[in-house]
């Protein structure tokens, strides 16, 4: 259930960070999704280290640091994406 729920989390973090940044994003939804779970990792490693992986109630600010955090893998990685397509014709 577990890999359910970080698959789900993994494309919803995408489907932000892909809205969120400006332009058009090139890869596909399935390295979207890849790219919004290790956004999630990021972010709760980085919410860990800050000691506010655990609060009482919703946890805002991990899920600050993880939609930051799929926003940088999402941008960095469609420019990789990009160069290892060979640059193609970009629409």
């Amino acid at each position: 259930m577990g890999w359910l729920w970080a698959i789900i989390v993994g494309f919803v973090l995408g489907l932000i960070a892909k809205a969120i940044i400006p332009g058009k994003q090139h890869s596909p939804l399935w390295l979207i999704t890849i790219f919004g779970i290790l956004g999630a990792i990021a972010g709760n490693a980085i919410a860990r280290a800050a000691g506010v992986d655990a609060t009482s109630g919703i946890d805002w600010w991990r899920h600050v640091f993880q939609v930051v955090a799929a926003v940088i893998i999402v941008s960095l990685g469609d420019r990789v994406y990009m160069a290892l397509r060979g640059n193609r014709q970009r629409a």
